[in-house]
């Protein structure tokens, strides 16, 4: 059985720093690709970051180009999204998704003053 969790989040000054972290179980990291996703009130969601697993090529919304980095721990199953220079539009749910596989519940973030 496929799951995800999702850890890290809280709340930020706009500037600062959190790192997301997804920890998934029930398949390993050798084909398909992961990805971050947010929901911000009111909003659609939104692909935020994509790591394929086999190119290991990640790519990013242009809302996050240069602040946002997806990451990938193979031994921990583990997939990670440092987000630095951290801005009031950033506050959402961030989601992991298993591209084909499943959802986590959801780490909410919000950048405040």
């Amino acid at each position: 059985q496929v799951q995800l969790v999702e850890s890290g989040g809280g709340l930020v000054q706009p500037g600062g720093s959190l790192r997301l972290s997804c920890a998934a179980s029930g398949f390993t990291f050798r084909t398909g690709a992961m990805r971050w996703y947010r929901q911000a009130p009111g909003k659609e969601r939104e692909l935020v970051a994509s790591i394929d697993f086999i190119t290991r090529i990640a790519t990013y919304a242009d809302s996050v180009k240069g602040r946002f980095t997806i990451s990938r721990d193979d031994a921990k199953n583990t997939i990670y999204l440092q987000m630095n220079s951290l801005k009031s539009e950033d506050t959402a749910v961030y989601y992991c998704n298993a591209v084909g596989l499943g959802w986590g519940q959801g780490t909410q973030v919000t950048v405040s003053s």
